[in-house]
């Protein structure tokens, strides 16, 4: 195998799992999820990437990668707040059950691709909005912590975008040693699953585990199919997203939310970089496989690492990778003139963190933002 493809597939396995770990442990953390549950989280979601990545490289002969849905975890954390685990789990079936549907169900998965890219979006921007907001905030209240890892990331940021974010966490861990601000190291040890029987209960499964299903499906699998079409392949929508769904619903029990297409990684894995020829890079999706099982098996020792670090360092490092999702959200959002109020509408509801009948603000601002469109509709005729 050509070296270039390994050193693709690390890179794109580290910067996905390294930039993004702190908002799958703020999700974590936000539903209530104990320490062996908040491993097994980070361990079963790395045993679903390793296992669809390698069957659909291999099935299909492209170089198809998945990804835990950051944006998903960022919705969890969010709007997810004391719901338990029990529940987040029946929340995380549902939207695992519905990707297979859109899969299974073609006149399903038409309908979501017809709800407008930029309410969608705005969604999306409103579910991230307060992660990023936060940056300022932690670093008036934690100047010593927070500081350090903004600086990091916009130096890092002007050399090797990619590696911005694993390098704020870096220079954040290092600040945090020499600032005494660090708990006890633990002892390196090996992942285990934890099984929660899931609670379906419909208020959580309507506020929680559909607008899961939707901002993964918007934000995660529908771009992940773009930047391999974007590369010259014919990408099989159908069987990634009956893999990634399934994947989800099998890992769900285990404490894990929705497994997806992976986008902003898949890039690294797809361009002549990795391989001169097109139909070689394929190869990439083994050596992603293996590095995500490593990853499933040190999952309880990097849990319990991220825990003995600073809360503002932790939620430092999430805003920040969190920038570029946002920044794609909102050009999304308002690119169409026709679509603009809609978009602040759903944006605006959502970002304002509302509940209402048991449901969060991710569903009333979709809500509200298609309600736009259809009031936009009817004064056009």
């Amino acid at each position: 195998m050509p070296v270039s493809v390994v050193i693709s597939a690390v890179m794109a396995s580290l910067i996905g799992f390294g930039g993004t770990l702190a908002v799958v442990l703020a999700a974590a953390t936000a539903v209530g999820a104990s320490p062996a549950e908040a491993s097994s989280w980070v361990a079963a979601s790395c045993l679903a990437v390793a296992a669809t990545s390698a069957f659909l490289s291999i099935r299909h002969r492209m170089p198809i990668v998945t990804a835990w849905s950051t944006s998903g975890a960022a919705l969890i954390a969010g709007f997810g707040a004391g719901i338990g685990m029990d529940r987040a789990v029946g929340a995380f079936i549902v939207a695992g059950l519905l990707v297979v549907a859109c899969a299974a169900v073609k006149p399903l998965g038409a309908l979501v691709a017809r709800i407008p890219v930029a309410v969608a979006a705005a969604m999306l921007a409103g579910v991230l909005f307060h992660f990023v907001t936060a940056l300022a905030e932690h670093a008036v209240a934690s100047p010593a912590v927070a500081l350090p890892v903004i600086v990091a990331y916009f130096a890092m940021r002007l050399l090797a975008p990619k590696w911005a974010v694993p390098a704020a966490l870096a220079a954040g861990t290092i600040d945090a040693l020499a600032l005494g601000r660090v708990g006890a190291m633990p002892a390196p040890e090996l992942s285990a699953l934890a099984f929660v029987m899931p609670s379906f209960d419909t208020q959580v499964m309507l506020g929680l585990g559909v607008p899961l299903f939707l901002v993964t499906m918007a934000s995660q699998n529908l771009p992940g199919i773009a930047v391999l079409r974007a590369s010259g392949y014919a990408p099989p929508v159908r069987s990634i997203l009956a893999a990634t769904g399934i994947a989800s619903v099998v890992s769900a029990p285990f404490c894990t939310h929705t497994t997806n297409a992976a986008a902003i990684t898949a890039a690294l894995c797809t361009g002549p970089d990795t391989h001169p020829d097109p139909a070689e890079r394929w190869k990439t999706g083994m050596p992603y496989a293996v590095m995500y099982l490593l990853l499933a098996a040190a999952g309880t020792s990097l849990v319990a690492v991220f825990a003995a670090l600073p809360p503002a360092l932790i939620a430092s490092v999430a805003g920040l990778a969190l920038i570029s999702p946002l920044a794609g959200a909102l050009t999304a959002a308002v690119a169409q003139d026709r679509d603009r109020v809609a978009a602040v509408v759903a944006f605006a509801t959502t970002a304002s963190g509302i509940s209402a009948l048991g449901l969060g603000a991710p569903l009333w601002g979709l809500a509200a933002g298609l309600t736009v469109i259809g009031l936009d509709a009817i004064r056009q005729r």
